[in-house]
């Protein structure tokens, strides 16, 4: 649990908590598929995001912190998470960017 104090914080400055997470212990991948077209293949590429973590505590918090933010998330594993969709991915590219 969060003090207070703590949760007012995050509710002030999500995105430098998101970064902090997703920059320590996330990563930003390009996913690839080939789709089979008339005029021949047509490779498609897109970014996703991914935050691994041990602690289901500090996994809440970031859930949490997601939710509030307006981005979509799915639990692949119980210490995986995932941000796929499009829109979701738009704000994490727009907040949070690659590990720099």
């Amino acid at each position: 649990m969060l003090e207070p104090w703590q949760d007012d914080i995050l509710h002030e400055h999500p995105w430098p908590f998101l970064r902090g997470l997703f920059h320590s212990d996330g990563c930003r991948v390009t996913i690839w598929t080939v789709r089979p077209l008339a005029a021949g293949p047509k490779r498609y590429e897109y970014p996703r995001y991914f935050f691994s973590n041990e602690s289901v505590d500090i996994m809440g918090i970031c859930q949490t912190v997601l939710d509030r933010v307006g981005v979509q998330w799915r639990m692949p594993r119980r210490n995986l998470l995932s941000v796929a969709r499009r829109q979701s991915v738009a704000l994490l590219e727009q907040y949070v960017g690659p590990k720099s």
